[in-house]
């Protein structure tokens, strides 16, 4: 049986556009970890680490014109959209070579041999080692940040950890093209190419998630995909860390006083982030609670005027767009919800943004509105008009873990439910907003993109520099001769490596 061919798809179309390769057997996957396996040491050096990724960061560069437009072919997100995303790609790639240069993700501890402690102190010296292979799973919705070339393998490269990818089937050609040259920059750096390698197919992410070899994955989709591949993670043998991205609500409380405030402004800013990307950012604003009354009314009809003049979009492929004209569909049928602009369908290969209404009153209590706090992939959001802020609190206490949450508050002095309302929105999301709108994510040192579950499985990041820290495990050495130990744990410190030393910075 010859394997299945992998297509590139026009989503503008619906039609195939080339075949780019086959689907990985089991043998083929099993070859290509090995692979990845026999390299651990190949990353050894830091030095080496952090030119190869300022080496692929130049020639994603360099390639820059072809990967847009083989990504724009596959998704239609656009050449400015996707110009953005590659020079976001490459500078990621560049701040992980920052942080392996710095060496401080590597969390040196020395204490020093002490008797006089109660019990006596060892000599005992700590740091992080990589985990060994890791799996990363591309996303549909960011073909170069959080696919092949993205944070999850420029963090896992960066920790020592050669990585095979599984390509997503919506960007086929762009992902094989971006792997070239990822290998590309490691021969051009000398290490082995082999350290990223690329699979396509249903079943070979399946194996990859299996495979003895593989010590960690890291994921970016839907909650059904991540949550069959978490538990697959936790069924092996010998479970691994899985580090997914499942799906976000990411909610919004407009207070009282803001609306009365800036309605106008908060209408076109919530209009201009729900449509940004055809809807399909993980952070879209999907759910928002706005105050009944004329304030939240003149909040509404901006949100009408600002949404009903986004064109119609084209999604990554025509599932989504069917689970998106679906969805609406089923949601607007429920009692009480309104659609003052309508979402669906735009045409035969697009969709047009628009939003719901229901009182708040109708998701305080389990019921067949609890649809409307599900995440919808694409242009659309939820807008719960509230009576009291204690409606707010309890429609807040149902919703699930979230990538972000939001709070649009008045000036601090004339609003007296902002404090209260972002404690209630802290225990949801793993990045809190004041004032602003959550579809743009820095790539930060004190970034955060997680939060609890279905937001994500595991407490760590996929965005900023302690995402490094998902791909290295502690290891402490006791009473080693200075001989033995690891440069990185020797007294002299002849790396250089910023460390404690006795519980104090040295």
């Amino acid at each position: 049986m010859s394997a299945a061919p992998v297509w590139s798809v026009d989503p503008r179309t619906g039609n195939p556009r080339e075949q780019v390769a086959v689907e990985a057997t089991a043998e083929e996957v099993d070859r290509a970890v090995r692979a990845a396996h026999a390299l651990r040491g190949a990353l050894a050096d830091r030095t080496e680490r952090a030119a190869f990724l300022r080496a692929a960061a130049e020639l994603l560069e360099e390639s820059g014109e072809h990967i847009v437009e083989a990504a724009d072919a596959e998704t239609a997100l656009g050449p400015a959209r996707l110009t953005g995303e590659l020079a976001r790609t490459a500078a990621q790639l560049r701040a992980f070579a920052e942080v392996v240069d710095e060496g401080a993700y590597l969390d040196v501890h020395i204490d020093h041999q002490d008797g006089s402690r109660t019990p006596p102190w060892p000599d005992l010296r700590r740091y992080k080692i990589p985990l060994g292979v890791v799996a990363v799973y591309a996303a549909s919705n960011f073909p170069l940040a959080f696919s092949v070339p993205g944070g999850d393998t420029a963090s896992a490269l960066a920790a020592g950890c050669p990585v095979v990818v599984k390509a997503h089937p919506d960007h086929p050609a762009t992902s094989e093209l971006c792997a070239s040259v990822l290998r590309r920059a490691a021969a051009r750096t000398g290490l082995p190419e082999d350290i990223l390698t690329l699979v396509h197919g249903f079943d070979a992410g399946v194996e990859l998630i299996r495979h003895p070899l593989v010590s960690a994955a890291g994921f970016t989709g839907s909650v059904r995909g991540g949550r069959a591949l978490f538990d697959a993670a936790a069924a092996r043998p010998a479970p691994i860390p899985f580090h997914g991205e499942l799906g976000s609500l990411n909610p919004v409380v407009v207070t009282g006083a803001a609306a009365a405030e800036r309605a106008g402004e908060i209408g076109a800013g919530l209009g201009g982030s729900m449509t940004l990307g055809a809807g399909q950012f993980c952070t879209k604003p999907g759910f928002v609670l706005v105050p009944e009354g004329a304030a939240g009314d003149q909040l509404l009809k901006t949100l009408t005027e600002t949404v009903s003049s986004t064109g119609s979009g084209v999604l990554l492929d025509h599932r989504m767009r069917d689970a998106f004209v679906t969805g609406v569909r089923e949601r607007a049928a429920l009692p009480d919800v309104g659609a003052p602009v309508t979402p669906g369908a735009g045409g035969e290969h697009t969709v047009s943004a628009g939003f719901l209404t229901v009182p708040a009153a109708r998701l305080t209590a389990e019921g067949p509105h609890d649809a409307l706090l599900e995440e919808c992939f694409g242009p659309v959001t939820v807008i719960a008009r509230y009576a009291s802020v204690d409606e707010i609190a309890a429609v807040l206490a149902r919703l699930p873990g979230n990538l972000t949450a939001t709070l649009q508050t008045a000036a601090m002095d004339a609003d007296p439910d902002a404090a209260r309302l972002l404690a209630a929105l802290t225990p949801l999301a793993g990045r809190i907003l004041v004032n602003g709108w959550p579809t743009g994510v820095a790539v930060a040192p004190a970034q955060h993109h997680g939060g609890p579950y279905p937001a994500t499985t595991s407490t760590s990041t996929s965005v900023g520099a302690t995402a490094i820290e998902r791909w290295l495990r502690p290891v402490t050495y006791q009473s080693t001769p200075e001989a033995l130990l690891p440069p990185e744990l020797r007294e002299d410190n002849p790396l250089g490596l910023p460390r404690r030393v006795n519980g104090r910075r040295a």
